[in-house]
């Protein structure tokens, strides 16, 4: 076989005229990288994206064993193995508050980590409906937990949730709220957010990096935690392990769903301003293309076989609101429409289409608003 010559030119060459326009007569396409740090050839990387794995293309109709076959790949994805620590939780402090008692719980969410978690358990003898609430990203990491249960316990981190709370959720923290309607709720902080603190915006990149290279991954790692989360929380006397939602607003409605997914103790979610199609999310001018935050929502690989709403079918049949504000401005409004098509399919072939709620508000944008959480506090109670 003949073998071509391989010739090194210096860039002002490369830039002459003559030379630009016979490498762009020989199909070179430059430069690689464009706007938003994209390879040029990102449309094609995305028309390969078929999502075999995604109901019903599937190789068989049973939709349990689908279900066991998706949700292995998923997990086998995570770069995070399954956990059994025992939890050994213990309560390092309890007060009452109007209608509740507030509580602070150390317990091991996996093998590596011991964490702080807050807890608000209503009067009365139980078992009680619970939630698993799960926070934001917000690039905001001081606050965790925080952002969902009034931190009673820490007043400069009062002044932080509060003022978080007053942006994203019409000034209520979420939690009291679920715990005034009679939820025992619980919150826990991911890796790098309040207790677990330490990281700043521009260290994602590097943190993700890092995990990597120690066979782990900052998306793995939350969506494992979160699941042991749920089964901590299942474990609880005070609640009734058949009645457990996940609660979550932005990359915690990514969570929310996501442990939904991952998790068979979840019963029902309630997920706010994350949801769209892969390949409208993959456009330029997304926040996504930022990369650093991505990361926490970034499972290497997965995407070769599902979209992103059908990982969130693997709840399917059980009840699921999704919802998110017609003016967020990162979600495409081709991308949520996508979404909720297909989790209306598949919800609508497990004959359980009055389990799932979709919907957009109208002129609303990346908020949990009052108006929000009242609609979906009604239906949490109507399917627990």
């Amino acid at each position: 076989m003949k073998r071509r010559s391989v010739i090194a030119l210096p860039a002002a060459a490369l830039a002459a005229p003559h030379l630009t326009d016979a490498l762009a007569a020989a199909g070179f396409e430059g430069p690689s990288v464009i706007s938003g740090n994209l390879p040029i050839f990102y449309e094609r990387l995305k028309d390969e994206l078929t999502f075999p794995l995604a109901w019903p293309h599937a190789h068989d109709r049973d939709f349990r064993g689908w279900r066991r076959r998706a949700r292995h790949q998923f997990e086998s994805l995570l770069c995070q193995p399954p956990d059994r620590t025992p939890f050994e939780p213990e309560t390092i402090d309890e007060q009452a508050a109007p209608g509740y008692r507030r509580r602070q719980v150390v317990f091991n969410v996996t093998r590596h980590s011991r964490v702080r978690a807050t807890m608000l358990v209503p009067d009365g003898p139980g078992p009680f409906p619970a939630a698993l609430l799960l926070h934001d990203h917000g690039a905001r990491f001081d606050i965790g937990k925080e952002k969902l249960i009034r931190p009673w316990y820490d007043e400069t981190r009062l002044v932080a949730a509060q003022s978080w709370a007053d942006r994203y959720f019409s000034g209520r923290f979420v939690g009291d709220q679920l715990a005034r309607r009679g939820y025992a709720v619980l919150a826990v902080d991911a890796l790098g957010w309040g207790d677990r603190g330490g990281l700043t915006y521009e260290n994602q990149q590097a943190l993700a990096s890092n995990l990597f290279n120690l066979g782990s991954s900052p998306a793995g790692l939350m969506a494992r935690e979160d699941a042991r989360a749920a089964a901590f929380l299942a474990t609880l006397p005070e609640v009734d392990p058949r009645r457990i939602a996940a609660v979550g607003f932005s990359m915690g409605g990514y969570r929310a769903w996501q442990v939904a997914a991952l998790s068979d103790h979840i019963a029902a979610t309630v997920s706010a301003c994350w949801m769209t199609g892969l390949k409208e999310m993959m456009v330029p001018g997304n926040n996504t293309l930022r990369g650093q935050s991505a990361f926490y929502m970034l499972h290497p690989g997965l995407y070769r076989h599902l979209d992103i709403p059908d990982v969130a079918t693997l709840a399917a049949p059980r009840p699921m609101f999704v919802m998110g504000g017609e003016l967020d401005p990162l979600f495409t409004a081709e991308g949520t429409a996508v979404a909720y098509a297909r989790l209306t399919r598949v919800w609508s072939d497990q004959r359980a289409a009055h389990r799932l709620r979709t919907k957009t508000w109208p002129g609303l944008g990346h908020v949990f608003t009052t108006e929000m959480q009242e609609e979906s506090f009604t239906w949490l109670d109507r399917h627990l």
